[in-house]
């Protein structure tokens, strides 16, 4: 069969019903047109931003697509969470030009998921493959140092590692559902200590609140507004310029409100403090949070365990609560790998990147090893 390869700006180009019909099958929220149009349209993920859309669309001899690529050409590293800045400050100190680069990753998302995405009817291998060689041969072409693949699943890292691009690995922490009825069954899988512990945070943290969680239709603009307060708030204190625009917000709103659990925390009718999960197939992915008043254990109870007690109740298979953060593992989210493949065009960097990846990757094993043996809350034999 003969394809046809064509590179996009923006996924509005390829179109909703074509970039679904690839996208839907997998039941990830992140990939789908809604939530990468809402990056783009709302003027979040643009080129004035650093990120300027190269989205590639694999088409059959009719032109019906049976592919698609998220793919981005980025100025900077920034909003990534695959930090790749040693690389690009070493390659330039050396005379080489870092950026632009090529990603193909959802913007500021570090959650795993496709990044090959194929219609039903087509072979995925065969799919990935193409689409893989279409975007290397999108960075020669370019002259670009490098293509990143942020966050892909398991298998896909796997094939790219087959394909000759090097993988690196790194860490996150996800709660992991073990057939659980209730948060009271959860909580009987921990050590004593952390079930007395959890209960206390949960009492003091929901003390004269009116905790709600919001899906669908009761989520509202005013809901928006209040929450974009605590984003611009949380960003503004620990990276000082946060990436989404308040019409992101509006557009997720419109577009994917089934797919949203918005956990809001209100005071007298007033809301202080929220956290924005999306809802996937198999999973609910924790991603912004923030408060306008400081309240003890607020964070964990809204971001962990009211995200808990939501995937229980749906009977979702697992928590992803984002990057960072060992405190999560007292909370019952484990260390758990993701993964990342990298194509760097100059040998004279890939080289050493390559020596530098093939002893991180097992330091990072060990280190997943060790956390989840000496750190983790369940009992012994639970």
């Amino acid at each position: 069969m003969t394809f046809t390869l064509r590179v996009h700006d923006r996924v509005a180009d390829i179109g909703r019903e074509a970039w679904d019909a690839c996208a839907s099958p997998t039941g990830d929220p992140f990939v789908s047109f809604a939530f990468l149009d809402a990056c783009e349209a709302s003027g979040s993920a643009v080129p004035r931003e650093g990120w300027a859309g190269r989205h590639l669309s694999l088409e059959d001899e009719t032109g019906r697509v049976l592919g698609v690529m998220p793919l981005w050409l980025k100025g900077h590293s920034q909003g990534e969470y695959v930090f790749d800045h040693s690389w690009a400050d070493a390659y330039e100190r050396a005379g080489g030009r870092y950026y632009p680069k090529l990603l193909a990753a959802v913007p500021f998302t570090p959650v795993t998921g496709p990044r090959f995405l194929a219609h039903p009817d087509a072979d995925m291998p065969t799919v990935r493959q193409a689409l893989l060689q279409g975007a290397v041969a999108l960075t020669e072409r370019l002259g670009v140092s490098s293509l990143h693949v942020n966050f892909p699943t398991r298998d896909d890292w796997t094939a790219m590692g087959e394909a000759g691009l090097l993988r690196r690995q790194d860490m996150q922490y996800v709660w992991r559902n073990g057939g659980y009825r209730t948060f009271d069954d959860f909580l009987t899988a921990l050590s004593s200590s952390r079930r007395k512990t959890i209960r206390r945070e949960r009492r003091e943290a929901a003390a004269g609140l009116d905790i709600r969680i919001l899906t669908g239709a009761d989520i509202e603009e005013a809901h928006w507004d209040a929450f974009f307060a605590f984003y611009m708030d949380t960003g503004s204190r620990k990276w000082g310029r946060p990436y989404l625009t308040r019409d992101f917000f509006s557009r997720i709103g419109r577009t994917m409100a089934d797919r949203i659990a918005l956990i809001m925390a209100f005071r007298d009718g007033t809301p202080i403090a929220g956290a924005l999960n999306l809802i996937g197939r198999e999973a609910l992915y924790g991603r912004q949070w923030g408060a306008l008043e400081e309240v003890p254990f607020l964070h964990f109870e809204l971001c962990y365990y009211r995200a808990i007690e939501f995937a229980i109740e749906r009977g979702l298979s697992r928590v992803e609560a984002g990057a960072q953060g060992e405190h999560k593992i007292a909370r019952g989210y484990l260390p758990s790998p993701v993964f990342s493949a990298h194509f760097i065009a100059d040998p004279a960097l890939r080289a050493p990147v390559a020596d530098y990846l093939a002893r991180e990757r097992p330091a990072v094993e060990a280190e997943i090893g060790v956390m989840a043996a000496e750190l983790s809350p369940f009992r012994r034999g639970g």
